[in-house]
């Protein structure tokens, strides 16, 4: 037996992991037959970037997951791959195109779309390395990206089957637009933060009462042009009497009528709401109400148009100054107060996002569904998780899956963005017979067209917009499964076992996963969710490259090899808990690596070359020591096996560390040294130590699998992978 003096991570994991990769062992096709399948889709990584810290601390847990799993004897797939991540990516490259002094309006679409697809591949393949290098267990043969022409098959194959539904619509409604990046948002995407602003108290004069006015306050005097009503609470005492009269709107001087509505709120301001339903969800419900006139003032590229009069071709913040000015030319500003309010901005540049009337595509969350025993979307969702078909840990998130999904909005699913998977609707714009009419006009076609199926008009528009991301990678686990070579996947890896990923995407992804997966096929995507938290440094910040304290995995890797990081990434990490995590943790973690390396190292000179290992019996149990680390043994199996199997990893690999260093290490290996000074202990005690450590490999290597298996390999002096054991110990 051959055992270097120290173990160099750097030098053992790249080798191990070819080794790994030989083997075949990580395609479930190569294991031995099993009853029990286990399925993990790894939440595909955005292929715009490198892998971060975030990335590390899921692909870990997802992998003590997989490897247990396979330790256990089952048929256990782990199936890697890559998001396009469509306004993500396009955000990213963009970025390199402004560094070169371009935009993408500099390019022809198709080409800004092959560049930015030569762009993914490459970042796809680094990111490969890097999960390599986490010791990622994944099927590499099974890996999809979710611009696969398969996968781009399927989300169209949903979204026709929706539409014939009547579960997708098209229609003119306010939506969350960025105007820096010209697309519109689902309200999932905009973050609302506390902002210091301004209340604007304006005057709006009567028609026909000069000199006597109505005053409303707004946080957005710009807006001004767009209004087309003046609205009252009916139970207004203050303004029953004005109903019906006119003002004039100050900034265009147009006539407007004073309307009343139960949505106005009688409390705040002066109880008189100004209504401009082009620019304001609330302002357009109430527009839709009484059939008011929509005056679009706001244009796609952050501009004022002509409709505004004196702040045309302005900004927003350009507009609000002028409109002030005006006001008080008018007399029309009566004050200004200071008001705190929430303000919605975007998750990417920070701009205050602008309401937006847009045509655009939405997916009905609440619409009864006659094939579902009239369940809508949400309503799946629910049931899947009131029913138990899938679990969510920690279970305290479940409040809030619940309160999302119970107050959901319908799902703007159009982006305005170039990359991405292409919204598949041509639109007639002659519409020549009933037919064509019947239809809207509106073509479902994923091939191109060169005349309206329904009237043969060639006068045909294609749609410009793509899809929202999460639309895609809301089909994920089933898409990936159904587009393999071997047909079978799907039937023996759907529903999953587990989803991995962070709380913070619940929503985002999790939910919408649960709902497509249960439209599409009648069955949940998984049986669990387990949700890890985000990770923060010693001062509980939240890890970004602004606040300058990152902790790049791939330099943690190379520091202290890929176990440290790992295992420093999960103990005393709660699901559902945000982790503390610092570079001395690592390090601290580092130095169990090489514990493990030196006890073993240790057992293996005193074995002897002549060792032969025999199954373990109780007649090797000769003095209290050897019974003592016997039930610790089997204890710790016991613990750690109902650990694993309640997804409480962080307390699994915390009882591991104390078991190896502290008993077997600290304790044992102490007292064999003398039982093998012994000659009538000394055989039984080499076949305990033999059996202490092998038993502690395999249940360690989940957290630690370089590690583990670079001992494996000197251990049983054979080129024979620690995956080939699939034999959890039994306590």
């Amino acid at each position: 037996m051959s055992f270097s003096s120290v173990y160099e991570p750097q030098k053992e994991e790249k080798k191990i992991y070819k080794l790994w990769e030989k083997s075949g062992l990580f395609n479930p096709d190569n294991l031995k037959k099993a009853k029990k399948s286990y399925c993990i889709i790894m939440p595909p990584t955005n292929a715009n970037g490198n892998l971060h810290i975030g990335h590390a601390l899921g692909m870990g847990i997802e992998d003590i997951m997989i490897r247990y799993h396979r330790l256990k004897g089952e048929k256990t797939l782990w199936l890697p791959g890559t998001d396009h991540a469509g306004f993500e990516t396009q955000v990213v490259f963009e970025k390199h195109l402004e560094k070169e002094g371009k935009s993408r309006f500099d390019m022809k679409r198709e080409d800004f779309y092959k560049a930015v697809w030569d762009f993914t591949q490459t970042n796809r393949k680094g990111i490969r390395d890097q999960i390599k290098k986490l010791g990622a267990s994944c099927d590499w043969s099974r890996e999809k990206f979710t611009l696969d022409k398969d996968i781009i098959k399927i989300v169209y194959d949903t979204f026709k089957k929706l539409y014939a539904d009547g579960l997708i619509y098209r229609g003119e409604r306010i939506v969350n637009y960025c105007t820096k990046h010209r697309t519109a948002f689902s309200d999932l995407e905009v973050n609302h933060i506390l902002r210091q602003d301004k209340l604007f108290y304006v005057k709006y004069e009567f028609k026909n009462e000069p000199g006597k006015f109505i005053t409303v306050a707004t946080t957005r005097p710009e807006t001004i042009p767009g209004d087309v009503a003046i609205a009252v609470n009916p139970k207004d005492e203050r303004y029953k009497k004005l109903i019906g009269d006119y003002v004039i709107e100050p900034i265009t001087q147009r006539e407007i009528p004073i309307i009343a509505d139960i949505l106005v709120e009688i409390e705040f301001g002066t109880g008189a709401l100004k209504i401009t339903p082009a620019h304001a969800a609330d302002d357009f419900e109430i527009g839709q109400r009484h059939h008011l006139e929509i005056r679009k003032t706001l244009d796609t590229n952050g501009r004022f148009n002509e409709l505004s009069g004196p702040l045309v071709g302005l900004k927003v913040n350009e507009a609000r100054e002028k409109a002030i000015e005006i006001l008080n030319q008018n007399n029309a500003l009566e004050k200004i107060e200071d008001y705190e309010h929430q303000v919605g901005v975007c998750y990417k540049c920070g701009n205050v996002i602008e309401p937006m009337l847009m045509e655009q595509w939405f997916i009905a969350l609440k619409k009864p569904i006659a094939s579902k025993q009239n369940k809508s979307l949400s309503d799946l969702a629910l049931s899947a998780i009131k029913t138990g078909q899938v679990k969510i840990y920690p279970k305290r998130f479940e409040k809030v899956y619940f309160h999302w999904l119970k107050n959901i909005h319908d799902w703007n699913i159009s982006r305005q963005i170039w990359w991405g998977i292409p919204i598949p609707v041509y639109y007639c714009q002659e519409i020549k017979n009933e037919v064509c009419q019947k239809s809207k006009g509106i073509i479902i076609s994923d091939k191109e067209i060169k005349k309206c199926p329904y009237c043969s008009s060639i006068n045909l528009i294609k749609d410009q917009d793509t899809f929202d991301t999460w639309f895609s990678s809301g089909q994920w686990p089933f898409a990936t499964l159904k587009t393999q070579k071997n047909k079978k996947d799907f039937q023996a890896f759907y529903p999953t076992g587990t989803m991995e990923t962070g709380y913070d995407i619940l929503f985002f992804w999790v939910a919408r996963m649960v709902m497509l997966g249960l439209y599409a096929t009648d069955q949940v995507p998984f049986k669990d969710v387990y949700l890890h938290g985000l990770v923060r440094d010693q001062s509980h910040q939240k890890i970004s490259k602004s606040k300058g304290n990152v902790i790049d995995p791939l330099d943690m890797i190379t520091k202290y090899g890929s176990d440290a990081l790992r295992i420093g990434l999960i103990i005393n990490n709660a699901p559902g808990n945000d982790l503390v995590l610092s570079e001395d943790k690592i390090k601290g973690y580092r130095n169990f690596a090489n514990k493990i390396w030196n006890a073993s190292r240790f057992t293996m000179m005193n074995l002897g070359s002549d060792f032969q290992p025999k199954k373990f019996d109780i007649k090797y149990i000769k003095t209290p020591s050897d019974k003592k680390i016997i039930k610790q043994l089997k204890d710790t199996i016991k613990k750690t096996t109902v650990m694993m199997d309640s997804y409480r990893f962080y307390q699994a690999g915390d009882v591991l560390y104390h078991f190896f260093w502290h008993k077997f290490c600290d304790q044992y290996i102490e007292s064999a040294k003398k039982q093998m000074t012994d000659s009538k202990k000394i055989e039984a005690t080499k076949q305990v130590l033999y059996h202490v450590l092998s038993q502690n490999l395999i249940i360690l290597h989940p957290f630690m699998p370089f590690v583990t298996e670079a001992v494996w390999q000197s251990f049983k002096n054979k080129k024979q992978s620690i995956l080939m054991a699939q034999n959890w110990p039994k306590p």
